[in-house]
């Protein structure tokens, strides 16, 4: 009986091992890092920001950003005032 025992322990270790790998989540696209202003405008005309952001300007602040902390922190070199709002515009 215990022949039978290690066969089955054998499957299900076996089988275990191959379901494994389907349970692991994908990793997550990284986010685009644009070249420069110009190029993140053209597909965030607002610019880009961090939850919670505010624009910091003595005019109209901006509002209608894109929130997008991945892409934020991919692109916080283009953050000149330092808000936490790349590339923003009106």
């Amino acid at each position: 009986m215990s022949g039978s025992r290690k066969v089955v322990l054998g499957f299900v270790a076996a089988a275990s091992m191959a379901i494994a790998p389907l349970m692991v989540a994908a990793p997550a696209s990284a986010a685009t890092d644009y070249a420069n202003c110009k190029a993140l405008n053209a597909d965030y005309p607002h610019g880009v920001g961090q939850p919670g952001a505010v624009d910091s300007t003595s005019g109209t602040p901006v509002t209608n950003f894109t929130v997008d902390q991945a892409l934020y922190d991919a692109n916080d070199e283009s953050d000149r005032d330092g808000d936490g709002i790349a590339c923003e515009k009106r």
